[in-house]
């Protein structure tokens, strides 16, 4: 069954912006969860611009699935170590971008986050990595150790958001996660997703999980965050079911 991650860094935002102990990390923690969240995200930043070193202490503590976004560095892979997250996605992190701008340069980095990857696997942490969606990163990918990607959809999700043609990137989402299946990697998607580019992603079977963040807190302002969450739940689950009906008939 495909999975939703929600990411709950922009809760910390709003907290910190105020410099306050309000809205509590570990309270949305426990709505997000219990609104049908399969795994809560957090990305512990350089800067610590909204997630800070103490909740996810918390985070971990408590025992949710949580997923660790964080930079590929020694640093970083010892903090994870230590709070035994169950989940760690490796990231591109610049301390001047506003978001995550691209994925992994794979190439560049390769010796490290094969080191990375290996301790994080030893201690049993499912470990990601975030990338573009090409079949050299795949590839890559595979040789590095991971068995887990998260494809990049920043791109598809601002041409469908802006009208327009989203069909290559598509495609190159639809190859990645084909070729990523066959080779006992499992494929993730994230970032920039929305109702519409989600609906527009479960056409893809060989997705199994997304993970959604800056819109489902924006939105919840509207409507509350677990009407959001199970609304994409809905929306995930809305694939399941054509898909059994495709092999029915």
């Amino acid at each position: 069954m495909t999975k939703l991650g929600i990411n709950i860094d922009h809760v910390a935002t709003l907290r910190n912006a105020r410099g306050e102990g309000h809205p509590n990390i570990l309270e949305i923690a426990k709505i997000v969860k219990d609104s049908g969240a399969d795994s809560i995200t957090v990305h512990l930043r350089e800067d610590r611009r909204h997630i800070k070193d103490q909740d996810l202490k918390m985070l971990c503590k408590k025992k949710y699935l949580i997923n660790l976004e964080m930079a590929a560095n020694i640093k970083m892979m010892n903090i994870a170590i230590k709070n035994n997250p169950k989940f760690v996605c490796i990231v591109p992190e610049k301390r001047n971008e506003i978001t995550t701008e691209g994925g992994l340069n794979l190439n560049k980095n390769f010796n490290l986050l094969k080191k990375i990857v290996e301790n994080l696997n030893k201690k049993k942490i499912r470990t990601s990595l975030f990338i573009d969606p090409t079949i050299k990163n795949i590839k890559l990918s595979k040789k590095i150790g991971a068995k887990c990607v998260e494809l990049h959809t920043g791109k598809i999700s601002r041409l469908v958001k802006d009208n327009k043609n989203f069909s290559n990137e598509l495609n190159k989402i639809k190859k990645c996660s084909k070729f990523g299946k066959v080779n006992n990697i499992e494929i993730h998607a994230g970032h920039g997703l929305d109702y519409k580019t989600t609906k527009l992603l479960t056409k893809i079977s060989d997705i199994s999980e997304y993970n959604i963040g800056h819109f489902i807190i924006g939105e919840s302002i509207k409507v509350g965050i677990s009407n959001v969450i199970r609304n994409f739940k809905k929306i995930i689950k809305q694939k399941w079911k054509l898909l059994v009906l495709v092999l029915i008939l």
